[in-house]
């Protein structure tokens, strides 16, 4: 999440926000009425981003405003340095923030979440955050780690070992440095006091999120003490869940906007639309809020749901974000409101997405559809491509990559799709739009991959050979003859928008 810079940009004195001034608040903003002080860290949240502020906290805060004798408070953990930021703010702020909701009309609805109690360092102070989660206070460790953070190699499907810090967390188990270390090392602290386990729910945009949590902590506690990974397997659950709101990243215009409009002094608010869902399958270790009380949906398989959303919502953003950005949009909204791109993806979810999607009960697919796209036409969330394509190389072998699988293993269509990675190469390669403009681009493999799409010119199938991305697709002789075809004249013409339309089908005559 980028730091936004505090400035008022007014001359008024507008009240801090802390515990101390929740009463001089004024009418338009919806404060927490409930006893924070009886709350306990019975929730360690790891990732404390935009997302979990706007999507699990706000749940939990719901349900504290719903049910006094609630006491479920959550913890949060950030284990980057880059994270000493957010702790610092949330702990000048008594770990309040304001959440502001944006709707499609105009209207704005502002609320301060009260449901996160404190914020720890486990890069400044490991051993706080082990102890935390091994307190008998925690019941459930959750995740906002990205895609990444679940250090998965793309061509193995296995935890990637290689790295650095995986090898440290082996040699030195009580300073860890990635999450399994954590959680490793708290659950055997756990097993030792003879304490129950705590459940590991992973709130990430990946599809079995729960099963590939289970996977990467069972596999990594296998090499450090099988007996551990034994206990583990016995006793943790590891429940999948699907998670949707949009949240783009925080900009200055929204702390000035609590300023002017508010007078509140928030220096790090987050703002997000109005739509919010969360599906979760019921298994759970040491018990759970009662979030279905307040909208949640528990179900016995999240698997269609979560596959109907990753699909559709989280690769239409991809599509988007890499076509948009080469075209020349900034936002998710600039790009739907122009009719060929709205036009584009709506085909790409027809033809490519809903064919290879299983029947998701209580959901009508069409509706979904047009409701994703008024969502992502929201003139008032301003989400910027440049975060939708950030760490493209962790979403997309999730997002789009297994929708040209699955078509290329049932003949289904798959130019759509394709024209998309031909896009992205081309975006990593130029890493400009087709006027010029530098293009901001945040991924930890940015470099490799755009060394390897450099070499298309020389190699037009280069940039499908980063394996940890693309798997064995450089290999499917339907998909290369099809992805070369696009990513040549793409390098001809830079034009992605007449490529977008020789895709859609020829509009009948109007006469």
């Amino acid at each position: 999440m980028t730091s936004p810079t505090s400035s008022t940009g007014s001359n008024a004195s507008p009240t801090p926000l802390n515990q101390a001034n929740l009463a001089q608040l004024n009418s338009q903003v919806s404060a927490p009425q409930y006893d924070r002080s009886r709350l306990k860290p019975r929730i360690v949240h790891v990732g404390v981003g935009g997302f979990h502020r706007s999507h699990e906290a706000f749940y939990t805060d719901e349900l504290l405003r719903n049910d006094r004798s609630s006491d479920w408070g959550i913890c949060g953990v950030g284990l980057r340095e880059a994270d000493a930021k957010i702790a610092s703010v949330l702990k000048r702020q008594d770990y309040l923030y304001t959440l502001i909701i944006r709707h499609p009309n105009g209207t704005v609805e502002n609320r301060v979440i009260g449901s996160i109690m404190d914020f720890l360092l486990g890069c400044h102070d490991p051993e706080s955050v082990i102890e935390q989660m091994a307190s008998p206070d925690t019941q459930i460790v959750s995740l906002t780690i990205t895609e990444g953070g679940y250090n998965i190699d793309a061509a193995t499907g296995e935890f990637n070992w290689n790295h650095p810090d995986a090898q440290h967390d082996l040699d030195n188990p009580t300073t860890p440095k990635l999450v399994f270390g954590f959680l490793t090392e708290a659950l055997q602290r756990r097993r030792a006091r003879n304490l129950p386990a705590f459940t590991i729910q992973s709130c990430d945009n990946i599809q079995h999120n729960g099963d590939l949590t289970r996977k990467t902590v069972l596999g990594f506690a296998r090499k450090q003490d099988p007996e551990l990974a034994t206990w583990i397997e016995s006793n943790v659950c590891f429940p999948n869940a699907m998670v949707d709101r949009i949240t783009p990243v925080t900009t200055q215009d929204d702390i000035d906007y609590l300023v002017q409009e508010q007078q509140l002094s928030d220096e790090w608010p987050v703002t997000c639309e109005p739509f919010c869902q969360w599906v979760v399958e019921d298994q759970f270790s040491a018990g759970r809020p009662a979030w279905e009380s307040v909208g949640a949906q528990f179900v016995p398989d999240v698997g269609p749901y979560e596959k109907m959303k990753l699909r559709l919502l989280n690769a239409g953003h991809s599509v988007l974000g890499i076509l948009g950005s080469i075209h020349g949009h900034r936002t998710i909204d600039g790009c739907v409101n122009d009719p060929l791109f709205a036009t584009y993806l709506r085909l790409f979810m027809d033809a490519e997405v809903t064919p290879v999607l299983d029947e998701v009960e209580g959901i009508d697919l069409e509706t979904y559809k047009d409701t994703l796209l008024e969502r992502f036409g929201n003139p008032n969330i301003k989400d910027a491509l440049s975060r939708i394509c950030l760490e493209s190389s962790s979403k997309l072998p999730v997002f789009l990559i297994p929708t040209i699988q699955d078509n290329l293993a049932r003949g289904g269509n798959i130019e759509l799709a394709t024209l998309v990675i031909a896009a992205w190469c081309f975006y990593s390669d130029k890493q400009v739009d087709q006027d010029g403009n530098p293009l901001e681009i945040i991924d930890e493999m940015k470099q490799p991959l755009h060394q390897a799409a450099a070499a298309t010119r020389k190699d037009p199938l280069s940039f499908l050979e980063v394996t940890e991305v693309f798997g064995d697709l450089n290999r499917n002789e339907r998909f290369t003859q099809q992805y070369v075809k696009m990513v040549e004249t793409l390098y001809e013409t830079t034009d992605v928008a007449s490529m977008m339309e020789t895709l859609l089908p020829s509009q009948p005559d109007a006469n």
